[in-house]
């Protein structure tokens, strides 16, 4: 959503300004002493960075070399953000009121953000049933056309040395339950990469990543071609037993995007709450005249 990702923009530009508000020109440091009774981890100019300010920025529960390692990137960072500001000072003239008034707002919106989403997590329900994923998959179904070519399959991939080798292939070609067993017991032993979920669409190209397929020009018409597919290299054999497939620019089938959805519903649980949060606030506020919108003519 745009204003999701505004909101989100906003919050890590306040951030930052608050993490590096040492900036001189904001004169937001006591110069006179200011190391007295602090240790000082850096300076530029005349705003230092001491070690009291990165209390609670770091877990307890990390090791001593994990924040000495820590701490020295943060100063680092902090110490280019403030050569970056000395720069910035010094060829742009800055509007000193204006850059108050967007630190406000960048806090409010702060505020905002942060009650928006603990009323969020205590409100929201993430328990998606399977009618309301289908409900959802019927009704935009124009949103789930495939951009990739996407398998139902079995794959192998064995040493050519390996003496099981042929005994693995026809157990990867029968439909038998118990030669499907022990297959999947045969492929730990002995495969040196292997994918046996029958009823798991994967994305092709990742299942012929790293196998010969993966050049292979046409493989919309590899995929109608063939039930079974063998390619080898030097060192080793990969096989691919195709139970159904979905080619590109077709509607991908529900159990493909059923995550997605699941994702989608959810998210859109989250809108509709924090819209419900924002008229209820307004609704109640008028109820109780704690506002007033003035005429232009007024």
């Amino acid at each position: 959503m745009k204003s999701s990702n505004h909101l989100n923009r906003v919050i890590i530009i306040f951030i930052t300004s608050i993490l590096f508000s040492g900036c001189e020109f904001l004169n937001l440091k006591n110069k006179e002493n200011p190391t007295e009774g602090r240790r000082a981890l850096a300076r530029v100019d005349d705003t230092y960075l001491f070690e009291d300010e990165l209390e609670g920025l770091f877990p307890n529960s990390i090791s001593a070399d994990d924040s000495a390692g820590l701490t020295q990137r943060y100063v680092n960072t902090w110490v280019k953000k403030q050569l970056m500001i000395k720069e910035a000072a010094s060829k742009i003239a800055f509007n000193e009121a204006e850059l108050e008034r967007k630190l406000l707002d960048y806090k409010y919106a702060l505020m905002v953000y942060e009650y928006q989403k603990e009323y969020i997590q205590e409100q929201l329900s993430d328990a998606v049933t399977d009618e309301e994923i289908v409900q959802y998959y019927n009704d935009h179904k124009d949103n789930f056309i495939l951009k990739q070519n996407i398998v139902r399959a079995n794959f192998l991939k064995l040493d050519n040395k390996l003496r099981q080798r042929n005994q693995m292939e026809r157990l990867l070609r029968s439909d038998k339950s118990s030669d499907k067993e022990k297959l999947k017991a045969e492929s730990i032993r002995f495969a040196n990469n292997y994918f046996l979920e029958d009823s798991t669409w994967i994305n092709f190209d990742e299942l012929a990543m790293n196998t010969p397929l993966i050049n292979e020009p046409n493989k919309v018409g590899l995929l109608r071609g063939n039930k079974f597919i063998e390619v080898s290299d030097d060192n080793f054999t990969y096989y691919f037993k195709i139970l159904q497939y979905k080619i590109s620019d077709q509607e991908s089938p529900l159990e493909f995007v059923k995550d997605e959805i699941r994702k989608i519903i959810i998210n859109k649980r989250k809108v509709e709450l924090a819209a419900k949060l924002e008229n209820d606030v307004y609704n109640r506020a008028k109820e109780n005249d704690d506002f007033e919108i003035f005429d232009e003519k007024d």
